[in-house]
Parts: structure tokens; C-alpha cells; sequence
């Protein structure tokens, strides 16, 4: 029998512990494995820096949904990123968007700063400046697909083609489309990131990031510098990961039904100027969005309201939307990203549609749209 991906996520892989039936799987917390007579590893596990058994079935999920070689779990989002820097030649050149995670892009502006990568930025609103910033050095190309906070759609074939080209690798940061709705390995990426402290997770209580990759030869290479970094997720986390990774599918379903029933309303709000979110038929990247993210266009929204003064009233006058910096969890949160991020504009509203009732989002909303009386 056939399962489809949201089958195999519920059930951990159908999973089944062989020793106790439990169909929840165990929390491995050894730090260190026993070895035999000759002090060789009686089984696959020698140190937890090299990853555990909990580890192990939390990527074999991920490389399941990620239809991926080879996933790798990390401690964080950034320790994913900077260990797959860590893999390039010094010198190596490097093109990034300019508006991208904000964390990533100060990594490899340091990194940058101290000679050790070429970085050349492009404008993710026009992905024709992607091939124009690629140089005979580059070795990779850092997609972001929506961009954060802006929403901005980028074509990964299209990009994938560019990459191929100049013999660079291709990274996609998938943080905002899980492989529920986008599988950015089918469309040509040499690798999916994953901040899996958002949707994978979703539930504010971990943090990880994810390397999947289409080459098992780059996953060797990236596990093997995970362990000399000490960047492995720990067994506990991983477990809540597999935890989350479990209801990801009708989490993602909830959230994006719910964001996209509030971009349509609030488009109409007199206080809201523009809704920026790819599942409105007016959003310039809906057509790639539409053919890329086939299951949903997820819960993240931005409203760039009239004034930054009625952008900075409402983060205060929300009660059910809570002012915290993440996104993909099952409570819904928003930020006046200006405060949080130089250089966005201050008339926008980031916001994290979580799974609670919509109608009491939307109206929570309202009334911090509306001037008070």
C-alpha cells in the first residue's frame, strides 16, 4: 500500500517500538555508546555528537518528506547555516538576497567582512538580478522562498537553472513552506534548509534547523563537519521534533485556510494599504506560489497599514495575537518588524496565523485596527 506523506509523517514513519509496541518513539538520551572486547562500536551509534537514535529517526522523517538523500537535524537554524558555510572553500563566492533571514544574512556578511566568502547580494523582488550576481567564483546560491518579511516569491526551477549553469549548489530556505506544500529538492535545489524551530516543530518549544540534501555525498560531508562543530540537536529536541513533525499537515492545512481568509478581509480594512501573502490572486508571485506550493500558501501574512503610528498601536492593542519574534506555531503572533529588523518598512505588520479560531483572530485584529474611541 501506497502512503501519502501526511500518513507517513502522523505515524513517524509507521513507526512501532520493537520492544515495547509503543507507537510513540523513545528518547534515547545516551551520551556515549558501549564498544566490544576490541573497543569496536557494537552498533551504529559511538557519541551523541554524532547523533543518536532519536536523532536518526527525527532526519529519517525529514528525508521521507524533504524527498531527500540525507537530512540533518541541528541545535539551531543558524548552526545548520553556519556549518554549511563552514563547508566551503575559503574564498568561495557566495550570492544571497539582500532581504532574507535576518540572522543568515549577518552570518555571511561576517563571514563575508573577514575575507572568508566573495558575498554578492541580489533584490529578491527581481529575480533576474539573481544571474547577474552570480561570478565564475560562486559556489553557492541562497534562495529564501517566501522571503521574509515580505513575502516575495522566487522561482526554484528558474533559480536551480542559474545554478547548474555557473556549478554552484543551490540552498532553498523552506522555513516558510514546509514539505507539506513544497518539495524544493523535485524543483532542482541541491538543498532544502529548514528552521525547524517554526512549522516543523510548531509548537515554540524547540529549536533546530535542518539540512536536507539531494547529493548523499554533501550530507557525508556536512555530518561529518556537524560532528567536529559540536552543532547536533540534542536527543530530547529531536524527539519534540518528531513530536511536531507528526501534526505538521493539519497545522499547515489550519493556518493556511485561516491566513488566507484574513488577507481577503483585511485587504478591505480602510487602515490596511496593502496585504502582502502569496495566496491573494493580486500578489505579483501568485502564479509561481500557485505551481511551487501545491498544498496551501501557509499562515505568514504582512500588512502594511497607513501609518507606522498605527503599526506600532496595534502590536499593543492585540489581545490574542501575541508580540514575539518566530513564527509557525500553534499560537498566532505579530511584530512591528521595523523594531526588530533595520531597514523594513515601519508601516508593516508581520504576522504568524497560528491554529486558534479565525473569527476570533479576525475580530482581535479589528478592533487594533480601529482608532480607539
Amino acid at each position: 500500500m501506497t502512503l501519502s506523506p501526511a500518513t507517513r509523517a502522523a505515524q513517524a514513519l509507521c513507526h512501532v517500538d520493537p520492544t515495547t509496541g509503543g507507537v510513540s518513539p523513545a528518547i534515547d538520551l545516551s551520551a556515549t555508546f558501549v564498544r566490544d572486547g576490541d573497543y569496536a562500536a557494537r552498533g551504529p551509534y559511538i557519541y551523541a555528537r554524532d547523533g543518536g537514535p532519536t536523532v536518526r529517526q527525527a532526519e529519517a522523517v525529514l528525508a521521507d518528506l524533504d524527498g531527500a538523500a540525507d537530512s540533518l537535524v541541528f541545535a539551531s537554524g543558524m548552526a545548520a547555516i553556519t556549518t554549511l558555510i563552514e563547508s566551503l572553500e575559503p574564498g568561495a563566492g557566495v550570492v544571497a538576497p539582500a532581504v532574507m533571514y535576518h540572522g543568515g544574512r549577518s552570518w555571511l556578511q561576517r563571514q563575508a567582512a573577514r575575507g572568508l566568502i566573495d558575498l554578492r547580494p541580489f533584490d529578491p523582488s527581481d529575480q533576474s538580478t539573481l544571474a547577474a550576481a552570480v561570478t565564475p567564483a560562486t559556489r553557492l546560491i541562497w534562495i529564501e522562498t517566501p522571503v521574509n518579511p515580505t513575502w516575495d516569491i522566487l522561482d526554484i526551477a528558474a533559480a536551480a537553472r542559474v545554478a547548474k549553469a555557473s556549478g554552484a549548489n543551490l540552498a532553498g530556505d523552506c522555513t516558510a513552506a514546509p514539505p507539506t506544500t513544497l518539495q524544493a529538492l523535485s524543483l532542482g535545489a541541491d538543498i532544502a534548509f529548514h528552521s525547524g524551530t517554526k512549522y516543523l516543530g510548531g509548537h515554540s518549544d524547540l529549536t533546530a534547523g535542518v539540512l536536507s540534501t539531494a547529493d548523499p555525498a554533501l550530507g557525508d560531508t556536512l555530518r561529518a563537519l556537524r560532528t567536529l562543530m559540536g552543532t547536533v540537536i540534542g536527543a530530547f529536541e529531536a524527539w519534540l521534533l518528531i513530536r511536531g513533525l507528526r501534526t505538521l499537515f493539519l497545522r499547515w492545512e489550519r493556518a493556511s485556510t485561516t491566513a488566507l481568509d484574513l488577507a481577503r478581509t483585511l485587504s478591505q480594512h480602510p487602515r490596511v494599504e496593502t496585504v502582502l501573502y502569496p495566496g491573494l490572486e493580486t500578489h505579483p508571485g501568485h502564479s509561481i506560489a500557485r505551481a511551487q506550493m501545491v498544498g496551501g500558501f501557509g499562515g505568514m501574512l504582512s500588512l502594511l497599514v497607513d501609518t507606522p503610528e498605527t503599526a506600532a498601536r496595534v502590536v499593543r492593542q492585540t489581545k490574542l495575537w501575541l508580540p514575539a519574534t518566530s513564527l509557525g506555531g500553534v499560537e498566532s503572533l505579530i511584530e512591528h518588524r521595523h523594531i526588530i529588523e533595520a531597514g523594513i518598512d515601519p508601516r508593516l505588520l508581520r504576522l504568524s496565523t497560528g491554529i486558534e479560531a479565525p473569527e476570533d483572530l479576525l475580530t482581535d485584529l479589528v478592533q487594533a485596527l480601529d482608532p480607539p474611541a
